[in-house]
């Protein structure tokens, strides 16, 4: 099969697309035909080098596709079926992929939404319930026009909570749509979050990780109260949560997600799609910070090359 790899750290002209033996799901496990695979911010942190040392090495943890091989004691899936999940090798950037949690696609949502959702709808769900956000709450989201940060604005919404969003005041509108209240990015967010909410807010979550926990702390009273999964190092210093994936995942999310989109109480998100082929593009907008959607990579006939890194086998390729 093509995927997308690294073998050395640099920028994207270091990415190829290369031929790796096929994958086979394990117990528990489905493989996927890949119609389209999410990018995010850790791939190019792992491109160059901050995460992980090993080389050569895949990218990609979430996707969407079409179900063609099944693991041993698989029940809730066949084959044909139209999936998306997670892959936990981070090898989803590629032809086929074995997703080890993964739910049904709902009728309403194509491959490339449902493969821009897995990482965010997880990653929100998982710290809404760390923070014990329920019917009532109020809740501050430092970063909350970004794909995480809406998410998790909207699940909170949709749990009865109410939702102060910080963003720049070019997303105001954008807030106010997903059923947040916006305040603005600066000096005075300290003041325009007292102003919503006198006596402090009872959560917060940090998706910006800006260095502005103490503020935060200050208006949750205690820090305790807020989470960040941006900011590992003031994390530490001002004794904040980081939260992670290895925490316990909300995987429940996935499942319903399609009964909250067609309700209404979810607006999925705008995608920018790129070729699998085009990967190192993607990654130049992305890092650029000119993406127009969540980033995603289609895979299907026409892959083609890379650009400057062009198409290379693997060592030990099939």
């Amino acid at each position: 099969m093509r995927a997308v790899q690294f073998s050395q750290f640099g920028g994207p002209e270091v990415l190829q697309i290369v031929d790796l033996p096929d994958p086979h799901p394990g117990p528990g496990e489905v493989r996927i035909q890949v119609r389209a695979a999410g990018v995010n911010a850790s791939d190019w942190k792992k491109r160059q080098g901050l995460m992980d040392p090993a080389l050569p090495q895949t990218l990609g943890y979430e996707a969407a596709g079409i179900v063609d091989e099944l693991g041993p004691g698989v029940t809730d899936a066949a084959l044909g079926d139209r999936v998306f999940g997670f892959c936990n090798a981070g090898a989803a950037q590629a032809e086929l992929a074995v997703l080890a949690y993964y739910a049904p696609m709902p009728s309403a949502l194509g491959f490339e939404v449902a493969a821009s959702l897995p990482a965010a709808l997880e990653t929100a769900a998982r710290v809404l319930d760390q923070l014990g956000v329920t019917r009532g709450a109020t809740l501050l989201v430092n970063g909350a026009s970004g794909n995480i940060g809406a998410a998790a604005v909207q699940l909170a919404v949709a749990r009865g909570a109410r939702v102060i969003g910080v963003a720049s005041r070019a997303r105001f509108d954008d807030l106010l749509a997903l059923g947040a209240q916006p305040v603005a990015y600066g000096e005075s967010m300290l003041d325009q979050a007292r102003a919503l909410a006198p006596a402090g807010v009872d959560r917060v979550l940090d998706v910006a990780g800006n260095g502005i926990l103490p503020d935060l702390i200050a208006l949750a009273g205690d820090a305790r109260h807020v989470i960040t999964v941006a900011d590992v190092a003031g994390a530490r210093q001002h004794g904040v949560r980081f939260s992670r994936g290895d925490d316990g995942r909300a995987l429940y999310v996935l499942a319903q997600i399609g009964e909250l989109a067609t309700t209404g109480k979810f607006r999925l998100p705008a995608v920018q799609s790129f070729p699998l082929g085009e990967v190192a593009q993607a990654h130049r907008v992305g890092e650029a910070g000119r993406a127009t959607g969540k980033l995603v990579l289609t895979v299907g006939d026409g892959i083609g090359g890379i650009g400057e890194g062009g198409r290379a086998p693997a060592e030990g390729a099939a």
